[in-house]
């Protein structure tokens, strides 16, 4: 036998290796667009390579990427949930109303995630035992919570300033650039850092991510192999609820104003982040990275589009349904593939 044959084969193997798995081309694609919206905005309007307006997108985009991952673990198992943005508006109304009436912040936040968390309980045991559908489950519960909010107040209620739950959005300057380009981060930024910390290490070193995983693949698969599937199912509603909450705390530390119409459209938003980010709607393949990915490039074109000037703000929708529209084609180029492997 010849060294050349000896090499091709090792050779092939390891251009295999190099070739990117077709469940990360999804995601690979929201990192190459985010990094082409920042260098065409640089180039058109300038400044957008700053430590300031990076800063300013992790800050205004916080409570969506939050919101991201708790969707993430939903729609890796082939679920949906429509609550989370009604879940907000009566978490941060109800945050809000307590922590003027005089309420221990501490109490006031637990209480906020707890609101979230108890939705979520209620969107799983209808899917589990219920047996109904996530999407009517979850739209039942976007309607309690939006009425709900109504019932409690239909004008905006405005935390007090010197409210210690609004030092969640007190800026830290990280590092003193020239002029204003600064790099400031905030608690509500780190909190978000630490939920995508906390996610990823869920679904990617713990028997309970295997789980999800295995379930968006073939439920009845993961049933036959043992898995807890009901138990799992349970969780990831009431994680995204919990998140949901979460998220009202941070957008409401930072605007100080919750109202009934808070967070009308953000659960599409949160949905859209995790598609573009690469989490097939299927469920069985995605990334929580990715879906912070997501997040940042629907900021990113909101920085963009404000930037411009020219374009109406309406037309962003009409952007992030196209680009949501490609990475849905691609999706189904994806799962082919898979299907023909």
């Amino acid at each position: 036998m010849t060294t050349t044959q000896i090499d091709k084969p090792a050779s092939s193997a390891l251009l295999s290796r190099l070739k990117p798995n077709l469940e990360t081309l999804p995601t690979l694609a929201a990192v190459a667009i985010f990094i082409g919206m920042l260098i065409y905005g640089e180039i058109a309007y300038g400044r957008i390579m700053q430590f300031s307006t990076i800063s300013n997108l992790l800050i205004n985009n916080a409570y969506l990427i939050i919101l991201a991952v708790g969707l993430t673990f939903v729609i890796l198992t082939g679920g949906i949930d429509l609550s989370v943005g009604a879940v907000i508006a009566i978490s941060s109304l109800v945050g809000v109303m307590l922590a003027n009436a005089g309420w221990n912040p501490i109490v006031v936040i637990v209480l906020m995630i707890l609101i979230g968390s108890t939705f979520g309980l209620a969107s799983g045991v209808l899917i589990q035992y219920f047996n109904v559908q996530p999407f009517i489950a979850t739209l039942a519960m976007m309607f309690l919570a939006r009425g709900l909010a109504a019932i409690l107040s239909t004008t905006p209620q405005r935390l007090e300033d010197d409210s210690p739950i609004r030092t969640l959005s007190t800026e830290w300057k990280v590092y003193d650039g020239p002029k204003i380009n600064d790099l400031v981060t905030t608690p509500n930024v780190l909190i978000a850092a630490v939920v995508v910390i906390v996610a990823f290490f869920l679904l990617h070193r713990t028997r309970f991510g295997r789980t999800v995983y295995a379930i968006g693949g073939s439920e009845q698969s993961a049933l036959l192999m043992g898995l807890p599937v009901v138990r799992t199912k349970l969780l990831i509603y009431v994680i995204s609820g919990s998140l949901a909450g979460l998220a009202a705390v941070v957008y409401t530390s930072k605007l100080g104003i919750a109202q009934n119409i808070t967070g009308v459209g953000w659960e599409l938003d949160a949905i859209a982040a995790v598609i573009i980010g690469g989490t097939l709607l299927t469920g069985g393949a995605g990334f929580v990275l990715g879906s912070v990915i997501g997040a940042l490039v629907l900021g990113l074109m909101n920085v963009l589009v404000t930037r411009d000037g020219g374009i109406p703000p309406e037309a962003t929708t009409i952007i992030t349904g196209g680009i949501l529209l490609a990475f849905v084609l691609l999706q189904r180029v994806v799962v082919s593939r898979k299907r023909k492997t």
